[in-house]
């Protein structure tokens, strides 16, 4: 089972994936492609050309999980767009993602930080 908790890595690959690579072709795409080590840790989101479906990748220090969603009608409506070849995401976000909704619409709780005395 697939468990994203708030401390992962969520990095979405901004340019399309040829979706008949499975997990071997896309731990290449992560290291050739996004410059990330697969066995990081780091939850990799990929998207088909017409963005009607996306494949995540992950390594549980066990083994890879591979995971596809594709939509029954229309497609996702938010892709990152740029120069750069990933965009990070927060946890949250990815489940918003997930339904087909606008991850940059939906605000979460700020990153942690130690509290000080006197503030």
């Amino acid at each position: 089972m697939i468990q994203v908790t708030p401390h992962m890595r969520v990095l979405v690959a901004v340019e399309p994936a040829d979706f008949r690579k499975g997990i071997d072709g896309l731990a290449a795409v992560c290291r050739a492609v996004l410059r990330q080590d697969p066995f990081s840790g780091c939850v990799f989101v990929f998207a088909n050309r017409r963005r009607r479906a996306i494949k995540i990748l992950v390594y549980d220090g066990q083994g890879f999980w591979l995971c596809q969603k594709r939509l029954s009608t229309s497609r996702f409506c938010w892709w990152p767009q740029g120069a750069e070849t990933a965009q990070a995401l927060e946890a949250h976000q990815l489940g918003v993602l997930l339904s087909a909704g606008d991850p940059t619409t939906a605000p979460g709780a700020p990153a942690w930080r130690p509290i000080r005395p006197g503030s």
